[in-house]
């Protein structure tokens, strides 16, 4: 039977960094990884809700049928604004949140980091501590599994092939400088009633080598016919 294990924990220390930088004594660590979570799921829930009212705006802005096909196709686009990583790091007074997106055209407006501190004031419920947010662009978002696994997600959802959909996310790896690339997703693929999985594969992916950097991810996509899994492998490059 084989053994499996997170590429990232595998590498962590060598290639791969921790997310959450801060040190705590045993008996408030909990509250400390608890303060980490809802930062976290608060910085995603303000990126998915903005962008679902920027959708609707578009929509009900426009009235000819052309119009709202082509603010159908720039969603996809804004569908990749997804965050690859988000970093904290904690100190006495201070919590820095770095939030690491592939393209950050939401963040960007005018008052958005102010409501975003807002919100996150409000889960953190920290009085001694501010909040300082950080916004990073990635320079290849396509070397993200993350977005890659988002662009898949889109994609099945608009009910395209998921053989398609696993081409196409390859194809966009060929503007990053990667050495290989792998997408696997699993269950109920094109609606069929027995589950089961379907990989794709190009280059090299040396997932024993612990100096190989490889980048991870594993995303679930609810769909009408049930929950899909996908997972994909970026070998980046090696030390």
């Amino acid at each position: 039977m084989g053994q499996k294990i997170n590429p990232l924990g595998f590498r962590l220390g060598t290639t791969q960094n921790h997310h959450s930088f801060w040190f705590a004594q045993p008996k408030i660590y909990s509250e400390g990884l608890q303060e980490d979570k809802k930062i976290r799921n608060c910085i995603k829930n303000y990126i998915q809700k903005n962008r679902k009212k920027g959708s609707n705006r578009k929509i009900e802005s426009d009235s000819s049928s052309e119009v709202i096909t082509h603010n159908r196709k720039m969603d996809s686009g804004s569908s990749s604004e997804v965050i690859t990583r988000i970093e904290i790091q904690k100190e006495i007074d201070t919590i820095h949140v770095i939030i690491h997106i592939g393209f950050p055209n939401l963040l960007k407006k005018k008052g958005a980091i102010e409501e975003l501190e807002k919100d996150l004031q409000k889960e953190v419920n920290s009085v001694n501590q501010r909040l300082n947010i950080a916004i990073e662009k990635v320079k290849e978002p396509y070397r993200q599994p993350n977005i890659l696994a988002e662009y898949i997600a889109f994609q099945l959802k608009n009910r395209v092939s998921f053989r398609k959909a696993m081409k196409k996310a390859i194809e966009l790896t060929k503007k990053a400088d990667i050495r290989g690339v792998k997408v696997k997703i699993a269950g109920r693929l094109a609606g069929k009633e027995i589950a089961r999985a379907e990989c794709i594969k190009k280059g090299r992916l040396p997932l024993q080598t612990i100096r190989a950097k490889i980048d991870y991810c594993c995303y679930p996509i609810r769909t009408i016919y049930g929950v899909l899994g996908v997972k994909i492998w970026i070998f980046v490059d090696e030390e």
